[in-house]
């Protein structure tokens, strides 16, 4: 897995250029799923996946008590 850090997810949100039309939470979910489902392959390492959930779980929460826009702000360099 590439991305070990919130501020990488939400980097990687930006140069995506969805802001317009898909919420960070949108994107958040979404990645949650493809990294579960990454996680019933049988050949790839767990820890790295599991570890981009937690991220990812950590994000969305930032997101409804803060909002897209505060949480976007606090990772971006």
């Amino acid at each position: 897995m590439g991305i070990g850090t919130a501020e990488e997810y939400i980097d990687f949100f930006i140069n995506l250029n969805m802001g317009e039309n898909v919420p960070l939470i949108s994107f958040v979910n979404n990645e949650k799923m493809v990294l579960k489902q990454k996680l019933e392959n049988k050949n790839i390492p767990k820890e790295p996946i599991k570890k981009g959930i937690d991220i990812l779980e950590q994000l969305a929460k930032e997101i409804s008590e803060m909002g897209q826009d505060k949480v976007i702000a606090k990772y971006q360099k």
